[in-house]
């Protein structure tokens, strides 16, 4: 996704053939899908208990420079909502983590040299997503260590080029997000690149497509940890119904009307304006990141997490955030409602209703196809 926002920064006249933007998936698709029983070819393998351990170690890791909000926090928020694993959130260096599209700043609760420490023997699951290095040394070093230890490696978005810079795909299939979906096949010719599947797993390397895909993914892990009845209670506690791995790839692609109208919400930086999120002490991060990565994606609107100070706060599942903004002080002029508390995952939906009405339904589209959204 880094690479796409990078191009479309650029752009300012659009000279390809014309071709519909994606629409949203059909109400009775979205349900057919939300509630398909996977195939057991679209199941992770089942959790093989390692080293005496009772429950797996999970490690979700950032790179300090930009990491991806929503590829970092959502696998790390949902499998710590499950209670299936000891999940810890990571950073390759000590300090905070910028969070790229929103600009949210995150502490993590590691480094990976603290990691290693604690856990030399390494972490059954390690979880990578998008980032804007993605040939950094230490995150790219530290992934193949992880790997070689025998850990299951899940690239989520873009996280993938890691995976490829870490020696982890030759041989293997794999997918990712639509828009580097071409770069990936250049550059990596000996993996076999996959459509139609929001997640791929060859053996212990699992793939997914565009950023909304850490949500079918992460309930797959569940499932491969706790089994198949605990992960849909937990999906349906969260708000969905199920986390089927088919994926109408063909609907992602980048049109004349998606291209004209990012371009031409840059362009009028006029019309640009910061928006408001409250955060407060237990926050949920699942709604927040979602609502927050929807309104940076739009390129109409820049979003600030404004709390009652500037100390940093705990969200519900243990994250750190350090608050951009203060009320009363320089909080935006326009902020959007306290995240909900109640079915997080219905939140990014929501936010696209609003970019809808604020921004009109090209912007929400467009919304969409970056986040590679088909929809639930």
């Amino acid at each position: 996704m880094r690479r796409l926002i990078l191009l479309l920064m650029s752009l300012l006249a659009v000279e390809q053939a014309a071709c519909a933007a994606p629409a949203p998936v059909p109400a009775e698709a979205v349900i057919g899908l939300a509630q398909a029983v996977e195939a057991e070819a679209d199941r992770l393998p089942a959790y093989q208990p390692r080293f005496g351990r009772t429950r797996p170690v999970v490690a979700v890791v950032a790179e300090n420079y930009y990491t991806e909000l929503s590829d970092y926090v959502v696998p790390y928020s949902i499998l710590s909502a499950s209670n299936a694993a000891d999940v810890h959130a990571l950073a390759t260096q000590p300090g905070t983590v910028r969070m790229f599209p929103a600009s949210l700043t995150i502490t993590p609760q590691a480094t990976t040299d603290d990691f290693d420490k604690r856990f030399p023997e390494g972490a059954d699951y390690v979880i990578v997503p998008a980032v804007h290095r993605d040939d950094d040394p230490k995150l790219v070093g530290w992934v193949a260590a992880q790997a070689r230890k025998g850990a299951t490696v899940v690239g989520v978005c873009d996280g993938v080029w890691v995976l490829g810079r870490a020696g982890l795909l030759e041989g293997r299939n794999a997918t990712g997000h639509w828009y580097s979906f071409d770069d990936l096949r250049k550059t990596f010719p000996k993996t076999q690149w996959l459509r139609g599947k929001r997640y791929v797993a060859d053996g212990k390397v699992v793939t997914t497509t565009g950023v909304t895909a850490t949500i079918p993914v992460s309930f797959a892990l569940v499932e491969a940890i706790q089994g198949r009845e605990k992960a849909l209670t937990l999906a349906k506690t969260l708000g969905i119904e199920g986390w089927s791995a088919a994926h109408p790839s063909e609907r992602f692609r980048l049109g004349v009307p998606s291209m004209l109208t990012i371009a031409g919400n840059y362009a009028s930086f006029w019309s640009h304006e910061d928006v408001g999120i409250p955060v407060a002490p237990g926050v949920d991060e699942l709604a927040l990141v979602l609502e927050a990565d929807a309104f940076a994606t739009t390129f109409k609107s820049t979003v600030y997490t404004v709390s009652s100070g500037r100390e940093p706060i705990v969200t519900r599942r243990g994250l750190t955030i350090v608050p951009d903004r203060v009320t009363n002080v320089d909080a935006p002029r326009r902020m959007l409602a306290a995240p909900r508390t109640e079915r997080p995952l219905r939140s990014l939906d929501e936010a696209l209703g609003r970019i809808a009405t604020a921004f009109g339904e090209r912007t929400a589209a467009w919304v969409r196809l970056q986040m590679e959204y088909p929809g639930y």
